[in-house]
């Protein structure tokens, strides 16, 4: 997969098939999007997906505003689902201004040579976001292009958009999340020495720092699955700062794998929050944090054996 950033000058050799968005989570609704823009590469069309770097949201801000998705994660899926070209367009005071006849002429028809675009009925593009589907749909009858607008999927009577699994994450439903998005909620990362309190106590953990672009659920203990290469561990995950043995201020994901034993130092792993059990607590000490992880180990045995883990499709 070709990836173009950081630059406003790039041409493709079209024809090409083209989806403009954000792309935050890859959930249902885009999954359905990417397998009309399979179609076309299947009718001789290479796929481009059209997004944004910083986000819209990030730009706005002034600051990283973490998603669902990090850039490195969408890179990988769209690579690993069959994105022939990667446009991560930069957003700034110039771009943000381009007027949206300009933007559909320019950058759609001219530089990417689009026969067919894909986007939601909620796209936005252009000078204040005033680019929609409407001017989409009429530019590409002027212009010789085939517009493709996805409406939105629903799952138990709510419609599936990256703002409802934001908020999904953020009260800590990983159940409710692994539905819309198709598949659990994932951390990755390499695995990074910490106290090892952990094995000092008989409770060892494999620690990630998570990334600043990722959005996290709220501080506590959940059960997961952690996949090391080929592997699908069984494991309870703390997010969190750690408050019972430090004072600072770094959030961690800590993992204790059940029946495994190994080095993992180094390695990159993905940890996924199936479900949450309990909050981030502060104990009086160590030996009533060892009671209490002691308990959580236990629980989460119980919890892995009643749940059929090979519902979860990690292909996804």
């Amino acid at each position: 997969m070709e990836i173009i950033k950081d630059t406003t000058d790039f041409y493709i050799q079209g024809p090409t098939a083209v989806a403009i968005g954000k792309f935050d989570g890859i959930h249902k609704g885009h999954r359905k999007l990417f397998s009309d823009l399979i179609e076309e590469k299947n009718n001789g069309k290479k796929v481009v997906i059209f997004t944004f770097d910083p986000s819209p949201a990030s730009f706005f801000a002034g600051a990283t505003v973490p998603g669902l998705t990090t850039r490195d994660e969408k890179r990988k899926w769209f690579e690993e689902n069959g994105v022939d070209v990667l446009i991560e367009f930069p957003m700034n005071a110039q771009t943000a201004a381009t007027d949206p006849v300009e933007f559909i002429e320019r950058y759609l028809v001219k530089q990417m040579g689009a026969k067919y675009v894909a986007a939601g009925q909620d796209v936005s593009f252009g000078d204040k976001g005033k680019g929609d589907y409407k001017l989409l749909d009429a530019m590409g009858q002027k212009l010789g292009f085939e517009t493709h607008f996805i409406t939105k999927v629903e799952i138990e009577g709510r419609e599936v958009s990256s703002s409802l699994i934001r908020q999904e994450v953020a009260d800590g439903h990983m159940e409710n999340v692994s539905k819309l998005l198709g598949c659990p909620y994932t951390l990755h990362g390499i695995v990074s020495h910490g106290r090892a309190l952990g094995r000092t106590i008989g409770i060892p953990t494999v620690n990630v720092i998570p990334s600043k672009e990722k959005l996290l659920p709220p501080n506590g203990v959940y059960y997961s699955i952690v996949r090391v290469g080929d592997k699908i561990l069984r494991g309870m995950t703390n997010i969190g700062t750690k408050p019972t043995i430090t004072d600072e201020n770094l959030v961690v994901s800590e993992t204790y794998l059940y029946d495994f034993s190994g080095d993992l130092y180094d390695k990159e792993i993905s940890v996924s929050l199936l479900s949450f059990k309990r909050p981030e607590m502060k104990f009086s000490g160590v030996d009533e944090l060892k009671t209490q992880m002691s308990l959580d180990v236990e629980n989460g045995r119980l919890y892995h054996h009643s749940i059929e883990t090979a519902k979860y499709n990690w292909n996804e």
